[in-house]
């Protein structure tokens, strides 16, 4: 299939040039005017025959694609998956899907009514394992206890305190730990055990942003814990603990590892099967559900998306943290 792609980071020089072993063909590249160089570069480690252009609408009106990705700062999600999609593009957007459970719906809305489809790049719901996990907690018994921690000391943190803001911790472009790391955790959760009963937040604050917090969900029979970190770093664990035993993962939830069974018999299993890209098994899946028409399986996916964005708004708003996109309404 073919695609598309806007921006030229860290996410866009990952993927791109991997995209041809996937099933994908990149035709065309799109970057800011000063990033223009950048995206040349990327474009010759696509192969060197897609086409750079410095103006999405532009491109938008110029390609023919199956699809676009779009991995530009958090703050232009809305305006870029709002723009494809009325043009009648299908849409991989990165994490998170918008700046707010109201611009998520509003892009929803918008796919299903022109019958696009629409996806959130969250690596951890296609993850071998993942799916694993899914199968193995029945052995559990109850659920009694959850805790996810994927705390990553950023290079931008220093930066950050000198006065030099990269996106990640500007709230203006919808950045903060809740919105990145924690994210992939929110989705390890709900993907697991649905939408909590209540959800609280208890951030560490700087600068109007939180580099650092503890989420707490309450699913009534049973209490989550997730805790990211960009301000500090410490091993990443994910431990699911029932009455019959426990299930415990030492990688964090956008690479979802290894997983360890431990039953209170005293017998343990481990369980892995990773893809040598942790980004691979999401873009083989978006191209088979696309090939074969499959927009009802992708709007499940979707319905995810929309209710951890909806858990992500309550619990970071709740804690004071806006942006300037909860106020242009």
């Amino acid at each position: 299939m073919k695609i598309a792609a806007a921006g030229t980071g860290f996410i866009a020089k990952e993927v791109l040039p991997q995209l041809a072993d996937w099933g994908w063909t990149v035709e065309a590249i799109c970057s800011t005017p000063r990033s223009e160089e950048k995206a040349k570069a990327l474009a010759e480690q696509c192969g060197g025959t897609a086409r750079v252009y410095t103006d999405f609408s532009t491109m938008l009106d110029s390609e023919t694609v199956d699809a676009v990705y779009l991995c530009v700062p958090n703050h232009l999600h809305h305006s870029f998956v709002k723009a494809a999609l009325t043009k009648g593009v299908n849409v991989i957007v990165e994490k998170p899907i918008a700046s707010n459970d109201r611009e998520a719906l509003e892009l929803a809305e918008l796919a299903r009514s022109k019958q696009l489809f629409f996806y959130e790049a969250i690596s951890t719901l296609y993850h071998p394992n993942f799916h694993k996990l899914r199968e193995l907690l029945p052995l559990l018994g109850e659920i009694k206890l959850v805790s996810c921690n994927f705390s990553q000391y950023s290079s931008r943190y220093d930066r950050f305190l000198s006065g030099d803001i990269a996106p990640v911790f500007d709230p203006a472009q919808s950045g903060g730990a809740l919105m990145d790391l924690n994210l992939y955790n929110l989705h390890y959760l709900i993907g697991l055990f649905g939408v909590p009963k209540s959800v609280g937040y208890q951030p560490n604050i700087q600068k109007g942003i939180d580099t650092s917090g503890v989420l707490t969900l309450d699913y009534g029979r049973f209490q989550a814990v997730s805790i990211a970190a960009k301000d500090c770093g410490a091993p990443c664990f994910y431990t699911i603990q029932g009455t019959k035993g426990y299930l415990f993962q030492s990688t964090p939830a956008n690479t979802c590892g290894e997983i360890l069974l431990h039953l209170n018999n005293g017998t343990e299993q481990r369980f892995d099967a990773s893809t040598p890209s942790r980004l691979e098994p999401e873009f083989r899946h978006f191209l088979k559900e696309m090939a074969a028409g499959d927009l009802q399986s992708c709007y499940r996916t979707l319905e995810q998306s929309l209710d951890v964005c909806r858990v992500q708004t309550e619990a970071r708003t709740g804690a004071g943290i806006y942006f300037p996109a909860d106020i242009e309404y």
